[in-house]
């Protein structure tokens, strides 16, 4: 019907129309396979929240997806729904990132981890969850073994599901470096400061095809994300605000000394120069009389120090990196 309102009722010009529109998706396919296969580096916040419970945002988590690779930056709470609402199936992460132990970043492991092993052949997990992080990542995913061996076990016999790919490899580091490299992908890892007592944290420079993005990890203003975010094409940057009048108190105190003010965030920005800087990891402070900082208070205080691109990221909000950056916020709901 379509093609005969088009060209009134022709049979020539019919078959010669659906012969284009059949080459135009053709090829579109082709152009959109050699883009995730080949020259393709996206990165997408998967959660942008801290570890208050939110709707709109859920726990820290960030996706890379460069050279054919999809790799995995911490998995806080939602990541197997973030990554349903991508069509991307959990079976597809080559390599789960840590950058520290606490539970934010972490509670989320095991959903990805034992979830990626389930659904179709299609789309589960073929191989061993491969995980990189600093020293404790094999006792936290050792111990992870052992709270669900009675369910893998289970599994195993009456689903018959391949012992190889819930198996667990691992590696840790402890010190600045390459972590990983594959297929002209390269992560670096590097030292960062979530304070005294939080320790290891790190961030990771990820490297692909001449461009760089940066995940400064939990961290207070810090040399090592300048040095390490210098240049970078993105640059991705924790964030904690409070009003003025909550800063009195003790608990919102330490909170706020942990971690990065927009104001800080902003100086980072200005040294590193990135072509985009953007917020996740969003710290909202507030108490029964002192309501919550806005966004556009992050933003303000990041201008004091800060005039350049910048995006204050949200759930499913994606960047694809070539000579430009361009930023893709989602159609459908995080929720």
């Amino acid at each position: 019907m379509f093609f005969e309102e088009l060209v009134g009722g022709s049979e020539i010009m019919k078959r010669c129309l659906a012969f284009a529109f059949l080459c135009f998706m053709f090829f579109s396919t082709i152009s959109s396979v050699t883009w995730a296969a080949e020259g393709g580096f996206k990165v997408t916040l998967l959660g942008t929240a801290s570890p208050q419970v939110r709707p709109t945002r859920l726990g820290p988590s960030t996706l890379v997806e460069a050279g054919g690779k999809t790799l995995l930056f911490d998995a806080g709470r939602g990541v197997p729904t973030r990554m349903g609402q991508l069509k991307i199936p959990l079976g597809k992460i080559d390599v789960l990132f840590i950058t520290h132990y606490h539970s934010d970043h972490v509670s989320g492991i095991p959903d990805v981890w034992l979830t990626g092993w389930l659904g179709s052949p299609a789309t589960r997990r073929k191989t061993p969850f491969h995980v990189i992080g600093p020293t404790g990542a094999k006792n936290l995913m050792s111990n992870l073994e052992k709270a669900y061996a009675l369910d893998i076990s289970i599994r195993e016999v009456d689903e018959k599901l391949p012992h190889e790919a819930i198996a667990v490899d691992v590696e840790e580091f402890a010190k600045d470096g390459v972590v990983y490299e594959k297929d002209g992908v390269k992560v670096i890892a590097f030292e960062v400061d979530h304070g005294d007592a939080i320790k290891p944290a790190y961030g990771y420079r990820i490297e692909y095809n001449g461009h760089a993005a940066v995940i400064s990890g939990d961290t207070r203003y810090n040399q090592n994300v300048i040095k390490y975010g210098t240049g970078a094409d993105l640059l991705i940057h924790e964030v904690a605000i409070a009003r003025p009048e909550l800063m009195s108190n003790q608990f919102a105190q330490a909170i706020i000394a942990h971690h990065t003010s927009p104001h800080d965030a902003g100086r980072v920005f200005a040294q590193a120069k990135p072509k985009l800087a953007a917020y996740t990891h969003l710290v909202f402070l507030s108490n029964e009389k002192v309501a919550e900082a806005t966004l556009d208070d992050v933003l303000a205080q990041t201008r004091e120090t800060y005039s350049g691109p910048l995006e204050i990221g949200e759930d499913l909000t994606s960047f694809e990196i070539g000579e430009t950056v361009t930023v893709h916020h989602s159609a459908q709901p995080p929720w």
